[in-house]
């Protein structure tokens, strides 16, 4: 299993660094650039000025020079400082990536917890009116837009009724608050924004899973665990469910870049200052040192999934353990 680990991670080095490097490259072969994004409103800017600009940023460079200048700081872990005001590209990623990550983790944990039970519940009751409803509310929430589905329970939760808060992550009075009080306050904020963030996920784990459990159902081991007079109970939950979540491990590894990626869309719509309204209000300023600091820790978050999703696979399922001694 060490030796695994470790193939493993030496394998993810170059792969790491070619998303780095077409990143770097996308980002910087888009229209326009951090000059143009500060003087766009300034018609008192020349054309030398903004060459002046791009000098100063090192923009005037070859790209191969820039990219080279930019892995030698990350390999030092300096990402450089932001164009925008100047500060520390970590410090700025650091101050974000505690509410990103607070709300992944809860939705992923939303996601197993809810998801699975539904997926086993629809493959247990196949054809029937369960399975039907549950099918039917999967299939809805696939095709529902996130961000409509958001701007609707913000409008219903937020304004109508007023039960939850519609943006920010505290409340105006949030330090005048006791500890419990705060903690509420903090709940409350989270409660829209990881709800919308893992209804997508929670749908498609559900249906996995069901598809999944109803093949291992129609196993001949799971005939014979019948005909042995084994309880139904135990059937599922101990023979057909520990088969059937082999491939349901590893999408919960892989759906770590989708829930980052939609981190960027809920986030902005509740106004969270998370890591994703951070990337989406960088991409237009074309701060490239911020941009290119969470979309290398994206990449290294969504690797690391990976390489848990198989480890985890291999935790489940002791037939695939031979193969990484």
């Amino acid at each position: 299993m060490k030796s695994y680990c470790l193939k493993r991670l030496a394998g993810l080095v170059p792969l790491f660094l070619g998303i780095t490097l077409l990143s770097f490259a996308v980002i910087h072969l888009a229209p326009g650039g951090p000059g143009d994004a500060q003087t766009a409103f300034n018609p008192k800017m020349t054309a030398q000025a903004k060459e002046k600009l791009r000098e100063t940023y090192g923009l005037n460079r070859p790209l191969a020079a820039q990219y080279l200048d930019w892995a030698r700081r990350l390999a030092r872990f300096d990402f450089g400082r932001s164009f925008a005001d100047g500060r520390d590209v970590r410090k700025k990623v650091a101050e974000a990536i505690p509410l990103t990550l607070l709300i992944n983790a809860l939705s992923l944990g939303l996601i197993f917890l809810v998801g699975i039970p539904l997926g086993v519940a629809g493959a247990v009751h196949e054809g029937r009116l369960p399975d039907k409803v549950l099918s039917v509310v999967t299939l809805a929430l696939f095709s529902v837009p996130t961000f409509w589905l958001a701007l609707l329970l913000m409008s219903a939760f937020g304004v109508h009724w007023r039960l939850l808060p519609v943006s920010g992550i505290h409340s105006l009075l949030y330090e005048e608050m006791s500890f419990w009080g705060k903690c509420i306050d903090t709940a409350k904020h989270l409660v829209l924004p990881v709800f919308v963030s893992s209804l997508t996920g929670l749908a498609g784990i559900s249906r996995f899973t069901r598809s999944s459990m109803l093949a291992a159902l129609r196993q001949n081991y799971i005939r014979t665990a019948r005909a042995k007079g084994i309880s139904e109970s135990r059937v599922l939950y101990r023979h057909a469910l520990g088969n059937a979540l082999l491939p349901v491990v590893t999408i919960l590894g892989l759906s770590v870049p989708g829930l980052l990626g939609g981190s960027v869309l809920f986030e902005t719509v509740f106004s969270l200052p998370g890591m994703g309204r951070l990337f989406f209000s960088s991409v237009f300023a074309r701060d490239y040192p911020v941009i290119m600091g969470i979309l290398v820790l994206g990449a290294f978050l969504t690797l690391l999934g990976n390489l848990l999703a198989d480890l985890a696979t291999a935790a489940v399922d002791p037939r695939t353990r031979s193969a990484f001694r």
